[in-house]
């Protein structure tokens, strides 16, 4: 019997099945997304009730306020980073909590940690700088969300032992701006990391509308051999949108 799954919904929404929890990253699942779309929404009917959502920064493609609105009593709980909880308060979902860089949440057995994001994110261009976040969450496994970050100094001192860690290798843009991991660089965090098993997250989900395909479809194999040559006793998974692995 496996402890659990991950399922990727695409760009860095991750439904993370652990000890009978759920755990929802980053949910953005409408269709469009001002100036960018994806192939498909996600249908929240088909989430399971949530006992947790994570959010790990105030960036539109990843705390999307309607998305979270869709969710609704579905998610239990919500924790973002600090400041972040007055841009939910007409959300209807669950209890928010905010988190900042160490603090924990327990849920039954298993325990969920925010760590450093090395990720500069604000709502608006004239607004305040607020944290980034990462998060481990372990329990009978341990998983890794690394929300968006680049590297940084500690990144391997995240976990003593990390069996998942899901990472982003791109974006949605043709070019990455600082704060971001491309395949060599997230391949360089994986071997910092050293995990059991690396899953690429973070491309060829969301384009801008006026494309067809999405900048970063070839980012994930990209990714992969880029692993096989720094940490080659490091398993991938690439998933499609949509596709599980167990944990």
């Amino acid at each position: 019997m496996t402890a659990g799954r991950i399922t990727w919904l695409g760009h860095a929404t991750v439904l993370i099945e652990l000890d009978g929890l759920h755990v929802l990253t980053d949910p953005v699942l409408r269709r469009r997304l001002a100036h960018l779309e994806r192939a498909e929404a996600v249908a929240t009917a088909s989430l399971p009730p949530l006992d947790l959502v994570l959010v790990s920064h105030v960036h539109y493609d990843h705390l999307d306020v309607p998305s979270l609105r869709r969710l609704g009593p579905r998610a239990a709980r919500v924790a973002v980073p600090a400041g972040a909880a007055r841009l939910l308060r007409r959300t209807k979902v669950g209890s928010v909590v905010e988190m900042h860089e160490g603090s924990e949440l327990e849920l039954g057995d298993v325990s969920v940690r925010a760590t450093h994001a090395e990720h500069r994110a604000s709502r608006r261009p004239l607004s305040p700088v607020l944290p980034s976040l990462g998060f481990v969450i372990a329990g009978s496994r341990t998983v890794y969300f690394a929300g968006d970050t680049d590297l940084f100094d500690g990144m391997d001192a995240i976990a003593d032992s990390l069996d998942v860690a899901l990472v982003p290798v791109a974006g949605w843009g043709p070019r990455l701006p600082p704060g971001h991991l491309d395949p060599a660089r997230a391949a360089e965090a994986v071997r910092r990391l050293r995990p059991r098993v690396a899953v690429p997250i973070h491309w060829g989900t969301l384009k801008p509308v006026y494309r067809r395909t999405p900048y970063s479809g070839g980012a994930p194999e990209e990714f992969a051999a880029r692993v096989r040559e720094v940490a080659p006793e490091v398993e991938v998974r690439i998933l499609r949108v949509g596709e599980s692995c167990a944990l």
